[in-house]
C-alpha cells in the first residue's frame, strides 16, 4: 500500500503578516527617500588636516606634493594598488566636471577616528576607513609625513 504524502500547505496568516511586513519596510524606506531626508551622520571635526596634490611622474611614481608649502612629501612607486585606485576615482569625477589637476584635495583626520579624503573642486569624497585599517593607513601616513612641528 503505497500513499504519497503532498506537503502540508504553508499557513496563511503567518505567510500574510510577513508579506504586510515587506511591504510596510519598502515603503518606509521610500519614503524616506523621496522626502529628501538626510540620513547621513554629521562629520565629527577634524583634528587634523592636510591639503595635497598628487602628480604623475614620467617614471610612473606618483608625487605627493604639500600643497600649502609646494613641497614633495614622497615619491610612491610601484603597485599601491589601494592608493592609485583612490586617486583614479577622485581624477574621473574631475575629468567628467572638466576640473584640471592643479586643486588640492583635504586628507582629514576626524576626531571620531575616521579618515576622509574630500575633493573640494567636486565635492566627491571617500571614507577610507571604510576601506580597513591597512588601506586608510597608506593615507594617514601623509598627515605626519615630513610635517614641521
Amino acid at each position: 500500500m503505497s500513499t504519497s504524502h503532498a506537503p502540508a500547505p504553508l499557513p496563511r496568516v503567518p505567510m500574510l503578516a510577513l508579506a504586510a511586513l515587506v511591504l510596510i519596510s519598502l515603503i518606509s524606506v521610500a519614503a524616506v527617500r523621496w522626502s529628501g531626508m538626510s540620513v547621513h551622520t554629521p562629520d565629527a571635526p577634524p583634528v587634523a588636516t592636510r591639503l595635497l596634490r598628487f602628480e604623475d611622474r614620467p617614471d610612473g611614481s606618483i608625487a605627493v606634493i604639500d600643497a600649502a608649502s609646494g613641497s614633495l612629501l614622497e615619491r610612491v612607486q610601484g603597485e599601491q594598488g589601494f592608493l592609485r585606485g583612490s586617486l583614479r576615482a577622485l581624477a574621473r569625477e574631475r575629468r567628467m566636471r572638466e576640473v584640471g589637476a592643479l586643486p588640492p584635495f583635504e586628507l582629514a583626520a576626524r576626531a571620531d577616528g575616521r579618515l576622509t579624503l574630500t575633493d573640494p573642486a567636486t565635492g566627491a569624497r571617500l571614507d577610507l576607513e571604510s576601506f580597513g585599517p591597512t588601506n586608510a593607513a597608506v593615507f594617514a601616513r601623509l598627515l605626519t609625513l615630513n610635517k614641521n612641528p
